[in-house]
């Protein structure tokens, strides 16, 4: 990013959120890129638009709160409002390349017999059937929202959704908001073929609705003409929650989630088309009093859903699946403990199969042996085996505790569910520390094995989620060592009684000591640096924003210490800057999974640390959640991990360099091989599998 567009203020430290934006232009690249197949393209501009809406909920919303805080004695956000208006130039920047690519994509289906048209353009045989279909299954769906003067309709609109703004132009306007029932139809109307299979014509739920719009109203209103536009609101994800101690927690969090949907908006997209009369009253009734809040763009709005788009060609039109692996491992035995007690079994989702994970539970849950299973949930899947697991496990008197994250963002209203569920079952629910999101992966299984209780763990980077683990990459680690699975266990008794003293000495456990634990591995490597020693650091993570540990890592490269980092989204690190971090290099792989885990390599005088973890190196993930990071132990593991976060770096196909500017510019092929190392790390763990 050049001069111009970077916050004046910034020098060493990229803002976290222009950094961001960065990652989303990443995305908007594999939108681009024609050697992706089409639909695999137009899901990635769903992406890209899903990404945007939790931006604006999340990161526009802070940075709004601290110019309405800068109102206020003693305080000083200055820099907030710089922020903001290369933020929302950034937005509008990236919303012209949307749409650009967007029209070229519609261009590219087109050559593939796809055609996404309005109806307009149809044909009086799909106008006919068309106007069957709305009437049999859309107008049961229809549900106007009539504007009163009485009624303010900020507190009416639902942010997840889409709605039109409707006027009708009579003796006297009408107007109303209608929203688009995506959450109950399909946005995506496949039309029957009229002469030939061979081309496939799709219409947008949006539009039907729009050219049937009058059959919505005429039975109640007269008009001579009746449009509507799109529009969409986005609202702060923040919460506050009262301090009422009578109020059960469940309820508390049933509030918030309202007070969300209630919340003032940080956006409102409108379709820009619309008349400027029309935006007047439609500001006026949804309170909208920032202008910064109103964005103009083109005729749709949620394009998350695309990331749903039918692939209704050839098969060669979107990725070839790769089939999950099957663990060696696990498949040595006919039960997980005895495989679990041969070695450590390591796995990386989405190559191997998720299944293994849900094993691992279900056995759990009926095994004689077992008396106690313990777990932590931050996100599961809407219809989860997991769940069914535990619940069955109670059933057959296992002593079963889940830790559920009643505030794992955006997944609230699933986790009360399954809370009230947990408990219904005779399962023992924890509702976790009032000060500390729990954001580890951990499952504790307790085992009689020759009259002593043994203990089995899991330590994860990612989700128990069956979904997720298709499209995420995330490990797996499955331990019966007794110092790391004791470890695990005195996680949960902190959770339930964190008053206590506890010590970790294996284990990296936020907020407790993984600042001490990280702060003295790259001080090791800055010794050897000194010593004339080779130092190395290679860390993959999603997001690296904590200005302590990135000063360490300034630090440590003036110290010359090689460091190699791969992230996935925010770095607030600035690489290249001449004696200051020219030793460290960033690199960012956007495919066709997204990438997840979290692993710290440290170089440790040619015997390798080898740590994975739950925690970005964020603030709030070191200080203020439960995290969880594990050393490998097992040697063949250790180097398995290696040679996976090698095969990043060894990318030329997907790998872009993050730098000073942000240019977000592909890794140079050179005389390189053309790796794609998603692909490349499938196949070597198909080949590790089969060894």
């Amino acid at each position: 990013m050049n001069a111009s567009t970077q916050p004046t203020h910034v020098i060493n430290y990229f803002p976290k959120e222009l950094s961001w934006l960065s990652f989303n232009d990443r995305v908007l690249q594999e939108a681009k890129d024609p050697s992706n197949p089409i639909i695999e393209r137009i899901r990635f501009l769903g992406i890209f638009s899903n990404n945007l809406d939790e931006f604006f909920r999340v990161r526009v919303a802070d940075v709004r709160r601290r110019i309405l805080l800068n109102n206020l004695p003693d305080t000083n956000f200055d820099e907030a409002e710089e922020l903001m208006s290369v933020m929302q130039s950034k937005v509008l920047e990236l919303g012209k390349k949307f749409n650009s690519i967007y029209q070229q994509i519609l261009l590219d289906l087109h050559e593939h017999n796809i055609h996404l048209v309005q109806p307009e353009e149809l044909s009086e045989f799909h106008i006919n059937w068309l106007k069957r279909y709305f009437q049999d299954d859309v107008l049961q769906h229809m549900a106007p929202m009539l504007l009163t003067e009485a009624i303010d309709y900020s507190d009416n609109i639902n942010d997840t959704m889409t709605y039109l703004f409707v006027e009708m132009i009579g003796q006297k306007n009408h107007y109303a908001f209608l929203e688009i029932p995506t959450d109950r139809l399909n946005r995506f109307i496949l039309l029957p073929p009229e002469r030939t299979r061979r081309h496939k014509t799709i219409v947008l739920l949006d539009d039907v609705i729009r050219y049937f719009l009058a059959d919505v109203f005429n039975s109640f209103f007269e008009f001579t003409s009746i449009q509507g536009y799109s529009i969409k609101v986005t609202r702060d994800a923040e919460y506050n929650l009262d301090d009422e101690i009578e109020e059960g927690i469940l309820d508390k969090m049933s509030k918030g989630l309202k007070q969300r949907l209630y919340a003032e908006p940080v956006r409102l997209v409108y379709e820009q088309s619309m008349p400027e009369e029309m935006q007047k009253v439609m500001r006026k009734r949804l309170g909208i009093t920032s202008h910064d809040a109103l964005i103009p763009g083109g005729r749709y709005r949620n394009f998350r859903d695309f990331i749903s788009f039918p692939n209704v060609g050839r098969g060669y039109l979107e990725n070839k699946p790769l089939p999950a692996l099957q663990s060696s491992a696990f498949l040595r035995h006919a039960s997980v403990f005895k495989s679990i007690s041969d070695q450590d079994i390591l796995l990386y989702y989405p190559y191997h199969t998720f299944n293994h994970m849900l094993e691992f539970v279900r056995q759990a849950a009926f095994d004689p042996d077992v008396t106690q299973i313990k777990i932590n949930i931050y996100r599961v899947a809407s219809k989860s085996r997991l769940i069914s697991s535990l619940i069955n496990a109670a059933k057959n008197g296992k002593k079963v505790t889940v830790m559920v994250e009643l505030k794992a963002r955006f997944d609230e209203q699933n986790n009360i569910e399954w809370a009230k569920t947990l408990s219904e079952s005779g399962v023992k629910v924890l509702m976790g520390i009032q000060a500390l999101k729990v954001h580890s992966k951990l499952c504790v299984v307790h085992r009689k094995e020759k009259g002593q209780i043994v203990k089995y763990a899991h330590i994860g980077t990612g989700n128990f989620n069956e979904k997720t683990a298709k499209i995420y990459t995330d490990f797996s680690l499955f331990t019966k060592h007794e110092e790391l699975t004791e470890e695990c266990d005195m996680v949960f008794r902190f959770i339930e009684s964190s008053f206590r003293q506890y010590k970790f000495e294996h284990l990296m456990v936020s907020p407790i000591n993984v600042r001490e634990k990280l702060y003295r591995l790259i001080r090791n490597e800055v010794k050897a640096a000194k010593e004339g020693k080779t130092a190395r650091i290679t860390i993959k993570i999603n997001n690296l924003v904590d200005k302590e540990l990135v000063d360490r890592l300034y630090q440590a490269s003036r110290a010359g210490v090689k460091i190699r980092i791969i992230v996935r989204g925010m770095c607030s690190l600035v690489p290249g800057l001449p004696k200051f971090s020219e030793n460290i290099r960033v690199i960012s792989i956007v495919d066709r999974f997204l990438e997840h885990p979290r692993v710290m390599i440290f170089h440790n005088a040619g015997d390798p640390q080898v740590y994975l973890s739950s925690a970005d190196w964020m603030t709030r993930n070191l200080d203020h959640r439960i995290e969880v990071g594990t050393p490998i132990l097992d040697p063949r593991l250790k180097q398995l991990l290696i040679d996976i976060v090698e095969m990043h770096f060894k990318d030329r196909t997907k790998a872009r360099i993050v730098d000073a500017e942000q240019k977000n510019t592909y890794v140079r092929r050179g005389n390189n091989k053309k790796i794609r190392s998603q692909i490349a790390i499938y196949d070597l763990l198909k080949k590790w599998e089969s060894t």
